[in-house]
């Protein structure tokens, strides 16, 4: 089995908030996080696919192909938006790394096959800064 990995990148805002708490849980739990006028980060997401080389072509996916897939369906919807405004698919959910990785596995998990009959989705590391990362194995 072969891993073949693109790194690809977006900048947004968020904040983390709890409508069900109050504004002083929202900041005991979250810290800076939780600021009423937002944060940004720099975001890295690396997709990563599994499979075997195609003989003819020698690849396990072509990754300029992946590249366009998931600029098109995730890079497009969340680059430089407010998680928690602007992007549809976390309406009602809170705007952590965490429900963002398993937001994006939900977008492209069914997707690859469009672009790779043999590769499968292995997993999703996505930095929200170079030190806070979340990997996602769709588990």
């Amino acid at each position: 089995m072969v891993y073949v990995s693109r790194l690809e990148h977006f900048n947004a805002a968020h904040k983390l908030h709890n409508p069900n708490w109050s504004l002083a849980k929202n900041k005991e739990v979250f810290g800076p996080c939780a600021n009423t006028n937002w944060h940004g980060h720099n975001y890295e997401l690396i997709v990563t696919v599994k499979g075997k080389p195609d003989p003819e072509t020698g690849f396990v996916i072509d990754l300029k192909k992946l590249s366009t897939l998931i600029r098109e369906n995730i890079i497009k919807k969340v680059d430089h938006k407010n998680l928690n405004l602007d992007v549809p698919f976390m309406e009602g959910k809170l705007a952590s790394t965490e429900n963002l990785v398993i937001e994006f596995w939900n977008i492209l998990q069914p997707l690859i096959p469009r672009i790779s009959s043999t590769a499968q989705l292995h997993s999703l590391k996505l930095y929200e800064t170079p030190r806070n990362f979340v990997e996602y194995f769709g588990e």
